[in-house]
């Protein structure tokens, strides 16, 4: 196909791709034409007369108790191991309260698929914090974990939602999606959903009203096809029900785990033939933003990749900066700590031109800090 001339990739921004034109693109196009036309893209969701954005949020991981196993996870532990842990409710409450001091109002909530929890604590943690912090916004609990819920209290899915949406929950985060592809599943994370069952459970969730996230992790065990399947499944889904507020895609982070360790012995199972490296992180964002063209948000991953490639990421489709993440657990355990302050990612988002904004959980504005 003759897509990488100038008219082509014009054309392109203005229409729906195919998975064999995404393909071609990703692996074909100069980086510098696809981050121009991502770019061009993202202005007709998210013109430059209006902010990026950011949100003041913690990532609270109330247990690293978990029987999914995935080979991928540096942070989770089987049942019994002496590192486990599951918070009390004084323990999130603190640090609840210190992001409350701060600005911050989102809460996420993630955890392990602990055997000992059932619906029970979930409805009884979301319904202290919110009558202790009744503005907090919740968004918790990913598709594996929603499932997880329902197979150890043996119940339906669309009742622990309900169960849940009662008990204070606002939204979902796409946490466990990592490839929707079931081949790459089965090597990095047999034990864990498969691909039909995490797409039932957002479908569920956009149905009763919540607004959720669509993630990718990408880098290891995955074929460039692969990685274009998984979108099409999430673009599919969005035509359906529309209830995918963000995209966002990082990087697998290869330390301190069993498929980090195979695939630097060169054991790749499959893998692509290139590293994940900075160069093809923004390659994989800007087709993302390209072939989703039914999603407004993309986020940087400056969590994975630092702020300056955070902040290069706005030239490749990224029009959101994520959360300023003022506690962050899963990443760093398999060895990536970029740590920043909401100052540096503000001025990250002045030195490109452009105003920046404290969001919400839906991308409303709460704030505008102007550049000088």
């Amino acid at each position: 196909m003759q897509l990488l001339t100038k008219p082509n990739l014009d054309k392109l921004s203005n229409k729906r791709l195919s998975k064999e034109e995404a393909i071609d693109l990703y692996l074909n196009a100069d980086l510098l034409e696809l981050g121009a036309l991502a770019n061009k893209v993202r202005q007709k969701h998210c013109p430059d007369s209006k902010p990026v954005t950011f949100i003041i949020d913690r990532n609270i991981n109330y247990t690293n108790v978990c029987t999914a196993a995935c080979r991928f996870c540096a942070f989770a532990f089987w049942p019994g191991d002496k590192r486990t842990y599951t918070n009390s409710y004084e323990i999130i409450h603190e640090k609840t309260k210190e992001l409350i001091s701060l600005g911050g109002t989102q809460l996420l909530l993630q955890g392990g698929h602990n055997p000992e929890l059932g619906i029970e604590y979930y409805e009884d943690l979301f319904k202290r914090l919110k009558i202790d912090f009744p503005n907090i916004t919740l968004h918790a609990l990913s598709p594996s974990e929603i499932d997880h819920i329902c197979n150890v209290s043996r119940l339906d899915t669309e009742t622990v939602l309900q169960k849940l949406i009662n008990a204070g929950l606002n939204s979902i985060p796409g946490g466990g999606a990592e490839i929707l592809v079931d081949r790459v599943r089965d090597v990095i994370s047999p034990l864990k959903i498969k691909s039909d069952r995490w797409l039932e459970v957002m479908e569920a969730a956009h149905g009763l009203g919540l607004k959720t996230t669509a993630t990718m992790m990408f880098g290891h065990a995955e074929t460039p096809e692969e990685r274009i399947e998984h979108m099409d499944r999430i673009r599919q889904l969005q035509d359906k029900t529309g209830g995918f507020t963000a995209f966002i895609s990082w990087t697998f982070q290869k330390e301190n785990n069993a498929l980090g360790k195979e695939l630097s012995s060169g054991d790749r199972k499959g893998a692509i033939n290139r590293s994940s490296t900075s160069i093809d992180y923004l390659r994989t964002l800007a087709i993302s933003r390209i072939y989703l063209d039914n999603i407004v948000n993309f986020q940087s991953s400056w969590v994975t990749q630092g702020i300056k490639i955070g902040q290069i990421a706005l030239a490749f489709g990224a029009n959101d900066m994520g959360g300023t993440m003022l506690e962050e657990n899963v990443v760093s355990a398999a060895g990536t700590s970029c740590p920043t302050s909401m100052e540096e990612i503000i001025h990250a988002i002045h030195a490109t031109g452009r105003d920046a904004a404290q969001r919400d959980t839906q991308y409303k504005v709460i704030k505008v800090i102007p550049k000088m």
